[in-house]
């Protein structure tokens, strides 16, 4: 489901880049390109450095070396961040709009009412998100695909041109999994929005992505999804055996039985 395939003209350029806290570094040499349209999924194993390695690209987080270089003006990019939803605290006596309307407070004017616009720009991205219905809904009463939904549709709320979500599947059920990321690739479809997502589950990165950064040991190997996707590419990374089966259309990476 490779829609919107990149143009050539690259956003942003990963060159060399070193990232980790203090002395303990955890990504080494990185080097990649995102353009226009991407739809890159990272994948490996929790604790590999996927988040880190979205940090860097949001700019919360300085390279210990090498350069991240973007090849448009600062506010021609519009980010829209999607955290792991672990992060958002529950017992906030907040409602679903609240939530996304917290996305339109200026960092210089915190206490500022919100106008009759960012009322409507609250209820269109909630809409866009398939949750339109649950607008005065309190956050703690809502379900794991409501809720990862909801961070969707707040990150929406800037209108951003390149959104960028952490494990925006963890944790829900296989069709709940499913409906969030048709979401997340009809977004990227209708609106044109680059997508860089990271996640453990290689089986949800290999039915969206155009391109897949698989992050492990330290490294990120970055390639066209058929390029990553190859038996050899995977034995490298992930040191075992993988075959790929397609079934009703989809694809499923599984590892083959030791002989």
């Amino acid at each position: 489901m490779n829609s919107n395939i990149a143009t050539s003209k690259p956003l942003v350029t990963v060159k060399g880049i070193w990232l980790g806290y203090g002395r303990n570094v955890v990504l080494k040499d990185v080097e990649f390109d995102v353009h226009h349209g991407d739809f890159i999924g990272l994948v490996g194993p929790n604790g590999a450095g996927k988040t880190t390695l979205l940090k860097a690209l949001l700019g919360m987080l300085r390279p210990i070396r090498g350069s991240i270089i973007w090849h448009t003006k600062k506010d021609e990019v519009r980010f829209g961040y999607v955290p792991q939803r672990e992060l958002l605290d529950e017992l906030y006596p907040l409602s679903a709009i609240d939530i996304v309307l917290m996305s339109l407070i200026q960092a210089n004017k915190p206490w500022r009412r919100y106008t009759t616009d960012d009322i409507e720009i609250a209820h269109w991205a909630l809409e866009q998100a398939g949750i339109a219905d649950i607008a005065i809904k309190p956050y703690r009463l809502l379900s794991g695909g409501q809720r990862q939904r909801l961070l969707v549709a707040r990150a929406l709320a800037a209108k951003p041109n390149v959104l960028v979500l952490d494990e925006p599947t963890n944790g829900l059920d296989l069709p709940t999994e499913h409906g969030v990321m048709e979401l997340i690739a009809r977004l990227h479809h209708e609106h044109s929005i680059t997508i860089i997502f990271a996640t453990h589950l290689l089986n949800v990165v290999i039915n969206y992505a155009n391109r897949i950064g698989i992050v492990h040991d330290g490294r990120v190997r970055m390639g066209t999804a058929s390029e990553m996707l190859s038996q050899e590419k995977l034995r490298e990374a992930y040191g075992i055996e993988t075959g790929i089966a397609t079934v009703d259309g989809r694809k499923f990476v599984f590892v083959k039985a030791s002989k």
